[in-house]
């Protein structure tokens, strides 16, 4: 194309490879669309565009997290009810970006709001084999057998985030991973773990476990101290605006909201690098303020957080770096 005064107008394909590619690596620091979305769009304009798209160095980590779905909720299973176009979005976005990463994604978060379908999941996790991180998405439309394909999938599996969880679908999950992931090292729970058997499940399948946050979750007492008493390799624990409660209460009265961590666990918690707390400790170990505005959402919404509610992107936040986002 050329104009007026003489001077030609370069096609698109005609770009340097090299332009392109900073082009697209800077796709990874944008905050107001997924990256995903970004590339999926650039690889539509020609096959030169597509053909960089195809570098595994720009498809470390596949981004959702900020997708979301529309939906509304129901009373029957899967309790969602999604809307068509928004399930179309996230499937285009989801395989094209599978098909241009060429089995080298090795992080993978999604949106706690994104209700995947269970074939989209499956499809995901066999395309991910390398894959190290996971951010899970709502678990209303995966299946018990969904999970247990996509993390025997997963061999290379070391860490996990996931948002409120059934009893049952977390028991499964646990095993499956205790199964499948030999090197799985970390985990983060936003939910409730307030009894002993969810406690002692992470025990028994997760005896390797390094890094655990709790953030935001109601849990028991009783349960942090066997998770500070049965997991030998435990480095950091965090419980930061948790609800923990005392079950040693009045049969027919409520549960006890512990204000303060007592000496015991404090000891116990000694042998850790690193215990992050909101609560009063009854030792000078730091400061702490009297009151935090996430322990009182925590506890205003009964220890599960409803994200939704909130500041757009809070439920990325974690105190341990490693499992921020």
């Amino acid at each position: 194309m050329e104009w007026e005064d003489g001077k030609t107008l370069g096609r698109w394909e005609d770009l340097s490879t090299d332009i392109l590619w900073k082009i697209f690596e800077s796709f990874n620091d944008v905050s107001d669309l997924s990256s995903a979305v970004e590339k999926v769009h650039c690889s539509a304009v020609c096959s030169a565009w597509r053909s960089v798209l195809c570098d595994p160095h720009l498809w470390h980590t596949l981004d959702l997290s900020t997708i979301k779905h529309n939906f509304i909720k129901t009373k029957d299973e899967p309790y969602v009810y999604v809307c068509s176009q928004s399930d179309l979005t996230l499937s285009r976005v989801l395989k094209v970006s599978l098909s241009l990463s060429h089995q080298n994604i090795t992080t993978l978060i999604f949106n706690l709001q994104l209700y995947v379908p269970d074939d989209l999941f499956t499809y995901t996790a066999e395309r991910c084999p390398k894959l190290r991180r996971l951010v899970m998405p709502s678990w209303n439309k995966i299946k018990i057998d969904g999970i247990n394909k996509a993390i025997g999938c997963w061999k290379h599996l070391e860490s996990l985030t996931i948002g409120n969880i059934e009893k049952y679908q977390y028991l499964t999950l646990l095993q499956v991973i205790y199964d499948n992931c030999k090197n799985f090292r970390e985990l983060k729970l936003m939910g409730t773990c307030d009894t002993n058997s969810f406690a002692s499940a992470m025990v028994r399948y997760l005896p390797k476990l390094e890094v655990l946050s709790l953030r935001c979750s109601m849990l028991s007492k009783d349960a942090l101290m066997v998770i500070l008493e049965s997991l030998p390799n435990l480095e950091v624990l965090n419980i930061s605006h948790c609800v923990v409660l005392d079950e040693t209460h009045q049969p027919h009265q409520p549960f006890r909201i512990v204000e303060e961590l007592d000496a015991s666990i404090v000891d116990k918690a000694s042998r850790l690098k690193r215990f992050i707390t909101c609560m009063r400790m009854p030792t000078a170990m730091h400061v702490q303020e009297d009151s935090c505005s996430m322990c009182q959402r925590t506890r205003n919404d009964e220890g599960i957080i409803r994200w939704h509610r909130y500041e757009e992107g809070m439920w990325k936040a974690d105190e341990v770096a490693s499992l921020a986002l």
